[in-house]
């Protein structure tokens, strides 16, 4: 009987089941890589705001507690953003004729609030209490990124439920004394005391210097705390009643 089929369709049978292989995990790889990405995820784009406010200039040039803007952050569930009268409070004294803050005068005379974008923002389906997290010691950098760092705001984390997930399974090695959630925002920790480039209204006393993981959470970069370190969160969850058992519940963040 002759042959029906050329030899190379058995080449051209292995090529066609190794592409059936290989293209579907190159959609996967590509789809999960595009996801990921800034692109998507918009994680160190800034955003255009009516105003270009800098978090640099007026947390760490100017040593304005967050709280002065954001006087919600430890008893609400969502964070504030400041209104026009806030910022007003400074701004009807210094800068009164920038062309910049334009949009803040005409809020003031018009009583229309400004509209700032939304950067930061979890999924309907997800609940996420903001206090609870600043009064177990959480540190804004630990999800907002290197805030204090930003001269235009831009989103510092991507927020997907495995980056908070590594949190609730490893509590321990995240909570903070709640004190300490504010001494990145005092002073500037990158200036030394006695440094000659230092203004002189910016003078740190030695005490008010950042550890070395407040230094690393602020430059926006990860940090793998020591046994000591991670023993002290232990006893912290134990102090703040936390219920580490039922932190991976799904009720927890979904309700």
């Amino acid at each position: 009987m002759a042959q029906v089929f050329h030899r190379s369709a058995n080449t051209l049978a292995n090529v066609s089941l190794l592409f059936l292989i290989v293209v579907p995990a190159l959609l996967i790889l590509g789809g999960s890589a595009v996801s990921r990405s800034s692109w998507n995820t918009k994680v160190g784009i800034p955003k255009d705001q009516p105003v270009p406010f800098s978090h640099e200039h007026h947390a760490v040039e100017l040593g304005i507690d967050c709280r002065y803007c954001h006087n919600a952050v430890e008893k609400a569930a969502y964070s504030n953003v400041p209104p026009t009268a806030t910022c007003y409070t400074c701004h009807s004294q210094v800068w009164t004729n920038s062309p910049l803050l334009e949009p803040v005068r005409y809020s003031v005379e018009s009583g229309t609030p400004l509209r700032w974008n939304q950067l930061h923002s979890v999924p309907d389906f997800v609940y996420f209490n903001h206090a609870v997290h600043i009064n177990r010691g959480l540190n804004c950098n630990v999800c907002h990124g290197p805030i204090q760092k930003e001269m235009i705001t831009y989103k510092g984390k991507p927020f997907f439920m495995a980056w908070c997930l590594n949190c609730h399974r490893n509590p321990e090695e995240f909570v903070g004394e709640r004190a300490d959630v504010w001494g990145l925002y005092e002073k500037y920790q990158r200036y030394q005391p006695g440094d000659k480039d230092l203004p002189e209204y910016m003078e740190v006393p030695e005490a008010n210097r950042l550890t070395d993981e407040q230094k690393a959470l602020a430059d926006g970069a990860d940090y793998t705390r020591s046994e000591d370190e991670v023993l002290r969160g232990k006893k912290r969850l134990v102090d703040y009643k936390v219920k580490t058992e039922q932190l991976t519940d799904c009720w927890i963040c979904h309700r």
